[in-house]
């Protein structure tokens, strides 16, 4: 092991160690920086999913700008086909849905997408070695792939799955990320037992940072303006949901001219 690398780790958990004590304060959101679209990456993981469907998605992506769309990554060349006129991101996901394949896997998965035209990986985190304690093998893998990713001009999302995740695991999943060089730390895959909470999203946003520093997505069981708007109150600038034109049509309902 690295010597360095390994001192980084022990401050990281001595980092969390304070963190479990006392949260740093956090900036107030008062009102959107951005149009709302630009807040939502509209996701389509179904195992059904067909091309017909991600053709679309990209359709209704390119006409509402959203942030990006993400696809199954046997689609990522089909998207990245029907978007290249559009400023809308193709994004997809690596080590999905559960996380527990090696690293060596992972950034072959990194690499091929990316090659196929993906601009952000959301790439889900080994959890169970979390769980075990491993932060350097952790560590190690989450900078792999951000070292692939960045070198190609691509964003990198950490998935934690914090809906299996106690609250010292979260802080330290989000240190981690965030010492590995990831652009964004997210909540949830949506196919695990919970979804994005909002104590959650405060506290990553108050372990990562003002907002100028790292993302933080919400994914997982968003389904409403509402929940939308709680989210990025609590703290997200990102926002993963598979309902993002019914979301924008209800914003503009409500919107005034």
């Amino acid at each position: 092991m690295n010597q360095s690398t390994g001192v980084e780790i022990k401050e990281i958990k001595s980092i969390a160690d304070c963190y479990m004590i006392n949260l740093p304060e956090k900036e107030h959101i008062e009102k959107l920086q951005l149009p709302l679209a630009s807040y939502l990456d509209c996701a389509l993981h179904y195992p059904d999913a067909t091309p017909q469907m991600v053709q679309d998605l990209c359709a209704e992506a390119a006409v509402n700008h959203y942030a990006s769309v993400f696809v199954n990554p046997i689609y990522v060349p089909l998207a990245k086909k029907l978007l290249k006129q559009s400023l809308v991101h193709i994004g997809t996901v690596v080590g999905f849905p559960l996380g527990g394949v090696p690293t060596g896997v992972k950034l072959e998965e990194t690499k091929c997408y990316i090659e196929a035209g993906a601009d952000e990986i959301d790439m889900v985190i080994s959890v169970g070695m979390l769980k075990a304690g491993e932060y350097q093998y952790v560590f190690d893998e989450v900078r792999a792939i951000v070292g692939i990713a960045h070198q190609n001009a691509c964003l990198v999302k950490v998935i934690l799955e914090t809906a299996v995740l106690v609250k010292y695991e979260k802080i330290l999943g989000c240190l981690i990320s965030k010492a590995a060089g990831a652009d964004f730390v997210k909540t949830s895959t949506g196919f695990s037992k919970g979804g994005a909470t909002v104590e959650d999203i405060d506290m990553m946003r108050r372990v990562v940072g003002p907002l100028g520093l790292m993302g933080v997505k919400a994914a997982g069981g968003i389904h409403s303006l509402n929940d939308v708007m709680t989210m990025l109150k609590a703290g997200a600038n990102r926002i993963g949901t598979r309902l993002a034109a019914k979301i924008l049509d209800e914003y503009r309902r409500l919107s005034p001219p």
